[in-house]
């Protein structure tokens, strides 16, 4: 019977304008910004503490978001979780990039803005900002093409219309 007490904590709050798919794996006490963008396949566990994931996120397939602390997990603005990455950093700032497999995880460590991990090392370098109007456009096509192509294949979980 524990099971169902589990289930009774999942707390979802999902902003109406984030497309979030069916398919998508999320436990504990999350919130979902306005603008961001989960893939199916996705996972977003918050098992000690809540996540909150601000505006303008991608989080692709197979991307693995866990907070095993008792505080918040914060995950700012216009971040990009590629494929197959996992970060348990306690926070995460705004205009990061965790690419493809990454792994930012068994550390204190917060991300600052604009960081890049990449790498089976999960290097880090921090972008300078040089072409910041030519990402942030080519940012908000893909979440366009994202906003238009991912319910016309995927089942959506409905916003709580905040």
């Amino acid at each position: 019977m524990a099971e169902p007490r589990l289930f009774s904590r999942d707390k979802f709050t999902i902003h109406s304008k984030a497309v979030v798919c069916q398919d998508v794996e999320l436990k504990g006490d999350i919130t979902i910004g306005s603008g961001t963008i989960v893939h199916p396949k996705a996972t977003i566990f918050a098992i000690a503490g809540p996540i909150v994931i601000g505006t303008g996120c991608i989080i692709e397939e197979g991307a693995i978001i866990v907070n095993r602390r008792k505080g918040i997990m914060r995950i700012g603005d216009d971040n990009l979780f590629e494929i197959g990455c996992r970060v348990e950093s306690p926070s995460v700032e705004n205009f990061n990039t965790i690419s493809t497999r990454a792994r930012v995880h068994h550390t204190d460590e917060t991300l600052d803005d604009y960081t890049v991990v990449y790498g089976p090392s999960a290097e880090r370098r921090v972008w300078t900002g040089q072409g910041k109007l030519q990402e942030a456009d080519l940012r908000r096509k893909h979440a366009e093409y994202l906003r238009e192509m991912l319910p016309k294949f995927n089942r959506i979980r409905r916003g709580d219309g905040h």
